[in-house]
């Protein structure tokens, strides 16, 4: 069974793919441990989400995830009103092409905005995103599906299959 932070994981190896990374680098870019990656390269590659011995997302499959399992897997509800970091339509690049006066954000302290809170996909994702912005966009794009409205979810789909299947012949 999938968990929450896999598909972070499966996100970080999209950006890395070119570049090698071990267990530990993911754990330290990732803020988590290097068993909790262990395990999520294990689970990820029993649902074929990886390919060539571990060491590449299963583009497709990964897309189909975000936009059939996801939303209904790992769903969320806006909650109360905090400080955070913009997510969802509220951040890059959405934000430019969504205009709301409902900020959704990731509850976090030293976050400038206020907001209804989403829930990250575990807690020590706001300080990933803080060091990798590609990261940022890529979680923020995929809680806009998670918990976005119609017009939300299809923008973002769209943006998301741009990114991560650029180098497949669709």
């Amino acid at each position: 069974m999938l968990r929450p932070q896999d598909i972070v994981v499966l996100v970080k190896l999209l950006i890395e793919e070119n570049e090698s990374w071990t267990q530990i680098s993911l754990a330290k870019s990732l803020f988590l441990s290097q068993s909790e990656i262990s395990e999520s390269l294990k689970r990820t590659s029993y649902a074929r989400l990886l390919i060539n011995k571990g060491k590449e997302v299963a583009r497709q499959p990964f897309m189909d995830l975000l936009q059939y399992g996801v939303p209904f897997i790992f769903p969320q509800q806006p909650g109360i009103a905090t400080r955070g970091i913009p997510t969802a339509h509220s951040a890059a690049p959405l934000a430019q092409l969504i205009s709301s006066n409902e900020n959704y954000v990731w509850p976090y302290y030293k976050g400038n905005v206020k907001g209804k809170s989403i829930l990250p996909f575990y807690p020590t994702v706001v300080q990933a995103v803080e060091q990798d912005a590609i990261l940022y966009e890529y979680l923020a794009l995929i809680d806009a599906v998670r918990c976005g409205r119609a017009r939300e979810r299809n923008l973002s789909l769209e943006l998301l299959k741009e990114k991560i299947c650029q180098k497949m012949k669709l």
